[in-house]
């Protein structure tokens, strides 16, 4: 039997938004089954129930579970209706560390592919004022996937003086700050982490598999040496919807 109450539920409005209704929809009915409202298991209400519930047309609903049943977290069944499969799996996929030694360890299954290596480049901006800029900054840009998926682009901007101790074998197994963390005699001073909510723009939709204007997180690193030089400014964009922070509160 279907989940009883959608038809008490006031209708969304979705015309607030410039994303587009089914996405929207579908970020909503993912979170049902991420908190337990659809449990495993559970026949989810039809579409002409949720099409009432949240005022759209059957077709908008039917874009919406399309995309749910991609991702291998519903199953519809001709004649018997839709049904939960799998809660999401996006709290295994990419933990943002709040500490040190939290973002200098690989993610398990993390599979890392560098997408382009340049020397001679400098930074578009400066997210954190705390150091002077490297007269010239290595850019590497990677993707981070697991199981298939992709979570993770992020551009790194390296000092040249130190990139040449960095080794390109190890582009494709360690976290941004464990490359500059590992550089010998390397001392660091200042360390930043800023987040950021945003949405995808066409090349980073492209790149993460995602529908334009989907929710993405920003995130911004910065790395002060010793000598107060900005030897590391990092720029990572995270599926929005497969993103955790687990933060200890003292």
């Amino acid at each position: 039997m279907a989940a009883k109450g959608a038809s008490e539920k006031a209708a969304v409005d979705f015309s607030r938004s410039a994303v587009a209704r089914y996405i929207q929809l579908a970020s909503l009915f993912r979170r049902r089954i991420q908190s337990n409202q659809w449990n495993v298991g559970q026949q989810i209400p039809t579409v002409e129930e949720l099409g009432a519930e949240c005022g759209v047309a059957r077709a908008t609903i039917r874009q919406a579970l399309g995309l749910l049943e991609a991702e291998g977290l519903i199953e519809r069944y001709r004649a018997k209706g839709t049904f939960v499969k799998q809660r999401s799996q996006e709290q295994l996929w990419c933990e943002v560390a709040t500490d040190w030694s939290g973002l200098l360890m690989s993610r398990d299954g993390a599979v890392i592919e560098v997408l382009s290596d340049e020397r001679g480049t400098q930074p578009p901006q400066v997210p954190h004022p705390i150091g002077e800029v490297a007269p010239s900054y290595r850019r590497v840009r990677r993707r981070h996937s697991r199981n298939g998926s992709q979570f993770l682009i992020a551009d790194l901007y390296i000092d040249e003086r130190l990139s040449r101790q960095i080794p390109r074998k190890v582009l494709e197994t360690k976290t941004a700050l464990r490359l500059i963390a590992d550089i010998p005699g390397l001392k660091i001073k200042d360390a930043r982490q800023t987040m950021t909510i945003g949405t995808a723009d066409v090349e980073t939709a492209e790149s993460l598999n995602l529908p334009l204007n989907a929710p993405v997180a920003c995130v911004h690193r910065s790395v002060v040496d010793s000598a107060g030089s900005l030897v590391f400014i990092g720029e990572g964009l995270y599926r929005g919807d497969q993103v955790r922070i687990d933060m200890k509160l003292k």
